[in-house]
């Protein structure tokens, strides 16, 4: 699991704007896997921040697991209430581009637990423009 480290909103911003154009349309060339992995670990890590907790484990593999959400912590094996998504669907909901509740529909996204869904509350992180949210 990784520390819980501060998070500075302006690398956050930086590192959604490089690649807010492949979220908007898969056409555009995808971005390098750098550039992806920091998008994903500071939007992932912006969600710890900003829901302080462990009730709820949040992965992105392969570049991030995180605990969020306050609440019964978790400490040994597998949590209870689980978060799973691949990167690119994990950056468009945490831009806001797409919704919790279309991605589960759509499989691309897997919640399991009974706290897995509070994680809509707390999304998005980050605008597409770049504005952090909260």
């Amino acid at each position: 699991m990784a520390s819980r480290r501060s998070v500075d909103p302006a690398k956050t911003r930086a590192a959604v704007a490089a690649l807010v154009q492949w979220l908007r349309d898969e056409s555009v060339p995808a971005p390098t896997r750098t550039e992806l992995a920091d998008a994903v670990r500071l939007t992932a890590r912006t969600l710890a921040a900003t829901a302080p907790g462990s009730s709820v484990e949040v992965r992105v593999p392969p570049f991030v697991a995180v605990q969020c959400i306050s609440g019964p912590a978790h400490r040994r094996g597998t949590p209870p209430n689980v978060v799973e998504t691949d990167p690119r669907t994990w950056l468009l909901l945490a831009t806001g581009l797409l919704e919790v509740s279309d991605a589960v529909a759509g499989g691309a996204l897997q919640l399991s637990g009974s706290r897995a869904g509070e994680i809509a509350q707390w999304l998005p992180v980050v605008s597409a423009d770049g504005q952090c949210v909260r």
